[in-house]
């Protein structure tokens, strides 16, 4: 079992919930190796929520969460996670249900994250019609690798242990004190250990880079309040491509586009996500 995976397992009480109407109650571990700072990382708490759902209602074919939207409540914090699902709705073609990640902490249970995913096949998303192509990046060996010791505020981020990313040096200037204040991230990924690309890992990959406030001059504190993502194909194995980028900052509210293409320039993920920012007083 691989890292990821090992993070995605759910232990469920009586079973996943497979049918309308019905729940279920299940326990996830999420280690620290997840996470940004003293919060494990959205990506990951989405991709188990979107994990579980479909493990309910791979009976039915809709194992793979074509659209979702998470709206996070508190930072979940390395440790046990309790998964609370429920199917409200099986059809032919796409399923719809939700989930909530809750831990305890306080002295009661204290919601994380809920999730409401439409599901079904990926496949469905053949033949691709239009779709824009991916950006022209360097090769990832050109390119910036972001690792743990590249910087003071990179150390805090456990999660490069086990994401294999690398920067496209045109957008890379945030990382000595230059950015471009263009709004624009653009990276390779993978997983470290050789996993490769699946649909379970999508809704991870899309929320997986830094903050793209980073190239507005604003490293640190960019948390996520809502997002809204879809999955548009399987991926290919090998790299992928994630491109960040923002057009709307209002107030203290920063709207962040992802796009992830896969290693045959297939768009396989996007998502646009509300988060909060914090820019420094003129």
């Amino acid at each position: 079992m691989t890292e990821l995976d090992d993070a995605l397992a759910v232990a469920w009480d009586a079973g996943p919930a497979t049918a309308s109407g019905s729940m279920a109650v299940g326990r996830a571990h999420v280690g620290d190796g997840w996470s940004i700072g003293h919060a494990l990382n959205g990506g990951i708490l989405m991709a188990l929520a979107t994990s579980a759902l479909g493990e309910g209602l791979s009976g039915h074919g809709h194992s793979d969460p074509l659209t979702w939207s998470a709206t996070f409540l508190s930072a979940a914090q390395a440790g046990e996670v309790e998964v609370h699902v429920e199917v409200l709705r099986v059809g032919r073609s796409l399923s719809t249900a939700q989930a909530r990640l809750i831990q305890r902490a306080d002295g009661g249970p204290v919601e994380r994250v809920r999730l409401l995913a439409s599901l079904g096949d990926a496949s469905r998303t053949d033949p691709v019609h239009r779709s824009p192509r991916p950006p022209d990046l360097p090769r990832p060996e050109a390119c910036l690798p972001a690792t743990r010791q590249s910087s003071p505020l990179a150390e805090r981020i456990t999660m490069l242990d086990r994401l294999d990313v690398r920067v496209d040096p045109s957008t890379a200037g945030f990382a000595v004190g230059q950015p471009s204040r263009r709004g624009v991230i653009r990276a390779w990924l993978r997983m470290r250990d050789g996993r490769e690309p699946d649909v379970a890992m999508l809704p991870y990959a899309v929320d997986a880079l830094m903050p793209v406030a980073f190239d507005l001059g604003v490293p640190g504190w960019a948390p996520t309040l809502e997002l809204t993502g879809q999955v548009l194909g399987r991926p290919a194995p090998g790299w992928l491509v994630a491109e960040l980028t923002t057009d709307t900052v209002v107030g203290d509210l920063l709207v962040e586009d992802a796009a992830v293409w896969d290693s045959t320039g297939r768009l396989v993920a996007r998502s646009r996500q509300l988060a909060g920012v914090r820019l420094p007083a003129n």
